[in-house]
């Protein structure tokens, strides 16, 4: 299995994503965004952490704005959680370690 974070754009959400075998967090964030640099170190935790059961991506707010409207991204950090098409559960600003992994073991044990 793939380790670690990978970065896409709105040209490989499709295929990164939709199509991806198991479940994916998008890790929507922006260069700006204070926030976002604290939930850095988190989200490769996730990466690492889960590698055997998740699938986890970053994508860039600014350039991407197909898939942050489709999936109504308002604010930065945002986190969602796709299997396929669905949209399993979703997030919304920075969150403690205990709460990001809470949320995964929450949606990942029941697969």
């Amino acid at each position: 299995m793939n380790k670690g974070v990978i970065t896409i754009t709105d040209a490989e959400f499709e295929s990164e994503v939709l199509k991806a075998e198991q479940p994916v967090l998008v890790y929507f964030w922006a260069s700006w965004c204070g926030p976002c640099q604290l939930m850095s170190p988190l989200i490769n935790l996730a990466a690492n952490t889960y590698s055997d059961r998740l699938k986890v991506v970053k994508l860039e707010i600014d350039p991407n704005p197909t898939t942050v409207k489709k999936y109504k991204v308002e604010g930065v950090p945002a986190l969602r959680l796709v299997k396929g098409e669905e949209l399993i559960d979703s997030i919304e600003g920075a969150i403690s370690k205990n709460k990001l992994l809470s949320f995964l073991d929450t949606h990942l044990n029941n697969n």
